[in-house]
């Protein structure tokens, strides 16, 4: 009779103590976010980060941004959106198994890449390059989750989101076990699938992958992602730790190795990096000197809010989809009559 009386989000937060990990983050245990709000009747805070990410426009634009291949000549490559969702699906399978807090993960996961610029590590590259202070994606990712989104007001996520999203590459240290979870699922997302999309583009063979790392974890992108996530949950299950074997750790480092050497310094898949990185300071320098045709909330954010204008023209050109990057290059500094072709 008690819990009939209780909110659908209250129940959810009970199951929660009965069915997940000692080691889990609960949604009623959450550091919370720094604009308090009405809580949902419906939806636990993990959920409302999530659905927030989902609506929100630096999402959406994940699907025309560069993962691998700068506009690939094909339907099936990866871009940023497919390898957001591969990283969510990788990450809630080895959540679910450990029974950890899988809308926590999900949030995590789909927002860890929405600060990647257009054209890649290039794009990256590029604006690390030219804007003072630097560039580095996993920052710009919490800048468009803090303030960017919501015409500068920021999506209000929790504390732990927001901590996952920061600390989501190699060098970082997530707080929470759904973070470190992530983190090991953005790997093993971006080795095997960029493996499939660089053969399937004939730059490599399933046959040049080297031998030594097949044998310890498989001979296929199937086989390999199975080894990969099992050896993650069998070592992790009933720990307040996110590990891998030393066997399994040491082939897929291996394996990244390998994609660095063969096919993300490749000079055939990469032969446009060079120009697209140039394009975005072009851009970047463009809206620098021209402060007054960025669109009105970034120009809000300078004139009203005191924001830094190298950072808030950087967050402009960053937010990019490559295709509008392009166009926006050719309207800016090719003649008119050149443009249409």
């Amino acid at each position: 009779m008690y819990k009939a009386n209780l909110t659908m989000r209250i129940r959810q937060e009970l199951r929660e103590h009965d069915t997940l990990s000692q080691y889990a983050t609960f949604s009623d245990k959450s550091l919370g976010k720094d604009i308090p709000e009405i809580e949902c009747d419906l939806r636990t805070i993990f959920q409302r980060d999530r659905d927030r990410i989902i609506h929100c426009k630096a999402f959406r634009r994940l699907k025309h941004k560069t993962q691998v291949f700068l506009a690939p000549e094909g339907d099936h490559y990866r871009t940023r959106l497919t390898h957001t969702l591969e990283v969510s699906q990788i990450a809630r399978t080895i959540a679910k198994a450990l029974r950890l807090n899988e809308d926590l993960t999900e949030a995590i996961a789909l927002a860890h890449d929405l600060g990647h610029t257009p054209f890649g590590h290039a794009g990256e590259r590029a604006l690390n390059k030219i804007c003072p202070g630097g560039f580095q994606h996993s920052l710009q990712s919490l800048r468009v989750v803090e303030i960017i989104e919501n015409n500068g007001r920021g999506l209000n996520l929790t504390k732990e989101v927001r901590d996952g999203i920061v600390n989501h590459q190699t060098s970082g240290n997530p707080s929470t076990l759904e973070g470190k979870v992530v983190r090991y699922a953005d790997k093993i997302a971006y080795i095997n699938h960029d493996i499939d999309d660089a053969i399937r583009a004939h730059i490599i063979t399933e046959k040049d992958v080297p031998e030594e790392y097949c044998e310890i974890l498989g001979k296929t992108v199937k086989v390999r992602l199975d080894t990969l996530i099992h050896d993650i949950v069998n070592n992790s299950d009933e720990k307040n730790h996110i590990i891998m074997s030393d066997k399994i750790s040491n082939a897929m480092y291996g394996l990244r190795q390998f994609m660095f050497n063969r096919v993300y310094f490749n000079k055939t898949a990469k032969s446009q990096e060079e120009k697209a990185g140039k394009l975005l300071e072009e851009l970047f320098i463009y809206y620098r000197d021209h402060i007054e045709e960025l669109p009105d909330d970034y120009k809000n954010r300078i004139l009203h809010n005191s924001e830094e204008e190298n950072r808030v023209v950087c967050d402009y050109v960053a937010g990019m989809t490559d295709r509008f990057a392009v166009t926006t290059f050719k309207e800016l500094r090719l003649p008119s009559a050149w443009s249409v072709y």
